[in-house]
């Protein structure tokens, strides 16, 4: 694989968990006395899944490999240094508490360990990593306000926003309104996952009921012409995960993926990995399969920077190298 090492690059859309490679979910797993199964990967040594709810199974089972602080560290710090060497100069990572509580690890434990991560992967390649805490749709929204009063109680410079994955088949997103209401008030930055699994209708629900400026995958928006329009004139960016919905099995393949649909109709779109390792792709694939010449795939990397989360001054920065 060849990468476009110099087209400037940023992500908003990557799941911590889901972004361990399997050299070093290995690594933990010896590191924690953890036996994996050996059906976790295939002959290639890749993870092996075929369908959603295998995807997910061994998502859950590679996760098995974290057991302390340190691991939730070297985990954001592997991603962030090889997103550095595709040329991404700036990444928020999806980190869910769920976990690191279910450890008996404390929330500003967990947040110290991925603060460190970040502050290694800054000083050794220059790439600025920041967090965004996301709930558990199917955990109900009990669980997600619950979440969002620890966020706001305990703030963190590098958690920058609120976001929302899980099973979007259950619940509806207003039921998830308070948590919102709480974080936005707070000046924290929202998303949702919407759009993916279901249809156009989730997407509406999102942007009605949540005050969300992004929304992760939104790309079954391109089934509704006005959803599109709406997107476009509110300017609501698009997290789109071609990769992902590939392999995921929503497109035939990438010629049949609607990016190009939601960039002509006026859609504001950035490109990202989601969950790169079970999907066999990186954020510089991303960038160099989605068929977009070099000055388009620098408009997506700015607006990627501006839909960030992340504070004023450091966007100037950003912005401001990107050009350079």
């Amino acid at each position: 694989m060849t990468t476009k090492i110099l087209t400037p690059k940023a992500e908003i859309h990557c799941h911590l968990e889901g972004s361990i490679p399997p050299a070093l979910a290995r690594e933990l797993a010896e590191r924690n006395g953890i036996a994996l199964p050996s059906n976790l990967f295939d002959g290639n040594g890749h993870y092996a899944w075929k369908d959603f709810l295998s995807f997910l199974d061994s998502y859950d089972r590679v996760c098995t490999a974290l057991k302390t602080p340190r691991d939730f560290s070297d985990v954001i710090y592997s991603y962030l240094a090889t997103a550095a060497r595709e040329g991404a100069t700036y990444v928020e990572m999806f980190c869910s508490p769920e976990r690191p509580a279910k450890l008996g690890i404390s929330y500003a434990d967990w947040l110290a360990a991925l603060a460190s991560g970040i502050d290694r992967a800054g000083r050794e390649f220059g790439i600025v990593g920041r967090i965004i805490i996301i709930c558990i749709r199917h955990l109900g929204p009990e669980r997600a306000l619950a979440m969002a009063k620890v966020m706001v109680a305990e703030p963190h410079p590098y958690v920058v926003g609120f976001g929302m994955g899980g099973d979007e088949a259950r619940f509806a997103p207003i039921d998830f309104a308070p948590a919102y209401r709480l974080v936005h008030e707070k000046g924290y930055g929202c998303t949702a996952h919407a759009g993916e699994v279901v249809g156009p209708e989730s997407v509406w629900a999102a942007i009605r009921d949540l005050p969300v400026t992004r929304i992760g995958h939104g790309v079954r928006s391109a089934e509704d012409p006005a959803l599109m329009a709406e997107l476009a004139r509110r300017g609501i960016v698009l997290e789109v995960c071609p990769g992902s919905n590939v392999a995921l099995g929503l497109y035939a393949d990438r010629a049949a993926h609607p990016l190009h649909r939601l960039i002509d109709a006026g859609v504001p779109v950035t490109l990202n990995s989601d969950d790169p390792p079970f999907f066999h792709t990186s954020l510089g694939l991303e960038y160099e399969m989605a068929g977009l010449g070099e000055q388009e795939l620098r408009v997506i990397a700015r607006r990627t920077i501006e839909a960030s989360f992340v504070d004023a001054d450091t966007k100037r920065k950003l912005l401001k190298e990107m050009v350079a």
